[in-house]
């Protein structure tokens, strides 16, 4: 093993020093090629290499309207997809493909989507927004009018409070980054400060709250603080570039940085100021926080810190020995990220990583970790802290807290077990 190799490893089990992927020159990717193998993923020059492949021989395809992926990627789609005939009706989800994903940005085709009662087929021009309730003139706006507005741009993620709920399990799940953690995802959303909206309609002083209401079947509604509206909600028209997608919301949603995915209501068609909390069906019979004593937080709004790993993990699998990066993401809905540690040793020993810039609050953040892996059992973690301090929990920690019956606002700390022969499976560590 190089020397230079054994002075960068600062953690158990192989992990090594953030910055070795950063280094300029050959030095320390011929000593890491040498020791751990990563010369084996190229190949020297041979005459195979020069031959012109079938594909440049001819002209290729002809420009679309709308491109698509390619069709050898088909492993990047959303899932699982329910098998029910009446898939669509009622409450479901599908959630975005985590460890096929690189970057900070979910592409628009696979952003998760949970919707309560399918997703309705809107025409923009009949639809409308409606605010009123403790305003001084009720206002009613169509999608012309909204675009019209000076619109602002922000760069975060939604997830839904359920998201990796399965975690509280007594025994490990079994699934992908994907199934256990897809309820995420992270977009540039484009659309008019909902601020500038209720200053425009003159909010009563007395209204401390809003119900916002989506123009599903299910009429999901949900009361939200006349603060965080005034802060940073915008009610979005825009989905990385282009028009919301259905599935997110067509023809507009609001957006509530940080905050519980149902929160950002979509399919937005009425604001209502209220004094107090409207305690709808939505906000009453689910999405509480329930506590370890029997009690219920109901009004806890915030995601607290969370990351999990996304490569290697199940279904992205180890193939031998040698160097890899550990990749993955983290967010708060608390602000920015401020530190991601990675451990391969479950949890002994940890790593600080890399984060990928930008780092945003409220956003989604890449990390990534340079990994000897020797060839042995490993459990690889990642643990992440925000601007406030926080830290994210261990199980352990976290059901001590709520117990083990809850099944939102989970954000413990996420185990994959290597195996030796480069199996990766979820873990209790």
């Amino acid at each position: 093993m190089s020397k230079e190799l054994d002075a960068d490893q600062v953690a158990g089990n192989g992990l090594l020093d953030r910055r070795v992927f950063l280094r300029q020159g050959g030095g320390i990717i011929g000593a890491v090629g040498a020791a751990v193998g990563l010369a084996g993923y190229s190949r020297p020059v041979e005459a195979e290499t020069l031959v012109v492949p079938e594909w440049t021989k001819k002209p290729g395809a002809l420009f679309e309207p709308y491109t698509q992926p390619s069709k050898y990627e088909t492993k990047v789609a959303r899932g699982p997809i329910p098998p029910s005939p009446y898939n669509g009706i009622g409450p479901g989800s599908v959630r975005a493909p985590l460890q096929h994903l690189e970057g900070m940005i979910t592409p628009n085709g696979v952003h998760y989507e949970r919707s309560h009662n399918g997703v309705p087929d809107i025409d923009p021009a009949g639809h409308r927004l409606l605010i009123h309730g403790l305003v001084k003139k009720p206002l009613v706006f169509t999608l012309d009018a909204l675009s019209r507005y000076p619109m602002t741009s922000r760069i975060s993620f939604v997830e839904c409070a359920g998201n990796s709920g399965g975690m509280y399990a007594e025994k490990p799940a079994e699934g992908t980054a994907q199934s256990l953690h897809g309820l995420v995802s992270c977009a540039e959303w484009t659309g008019v400060p909902l601020a500038m909206l209720l200053e425009e309609a003159g909010v009563d002083p007395s209204a401390k709250w809003l119900v916002a209401e989506g123009a599903d079947a299910a009429a999901m509604s949900r009361s939200v603080p006349i603060e965080k509206v005034m802060d940073d909600a915008l009610v979005a028209l825009y989905q990385n570039g282009e028009r919301i997608r259905p599935a997110n919301g067509y023809p507009m949603r609001l957006l509530l940085p940080g905050w519980q995915g149902n929160m950002n209501v979509k399919w937005l068609r009425r604001i209502k100021l209220l004094r107090e909390p409207a305690q709808t069906k939505d906000e009453t019979s689910k999405y509480s926080l329930l506590l370890k004593e029997g009690k219920v937080a109901q009004f806890h709004f915030p995601l607290d810190a969370k990351s999990v790993i996304t490569k290697p993990s199940p279904g992205v699998n180890m193939t031998s020995p040698g160097l890899y990066e550990i990749s993955g993401i983290a967010w708060s809905g608390n602000g920015k990220i401020t530190k991601v540690e990675v451990s391969a040793d479950g949890g002994k020993s940890w790593a600080e990583a890399a984060l990928s810039g930008p780092v945003l609050s409220k956003a989604i953040t890449r990390f990534r970790l340079p990994w000897r892996w020797s060839g042995g059992p490993a459990v690889l973690q990642s643990r992440a802290i925000d601007e406030t301090g926080y830290v994210q929990p261990t199980r352990e920690k976290l059901i001590g807290l709520r117990g083990s019956r809850s099944q939102y606002h989970c954000n413990l700390i996420t185990s994959w077990g290597v195996a030796a022969n480069g199996e990766v499976k979820h873990v209790y560590a």
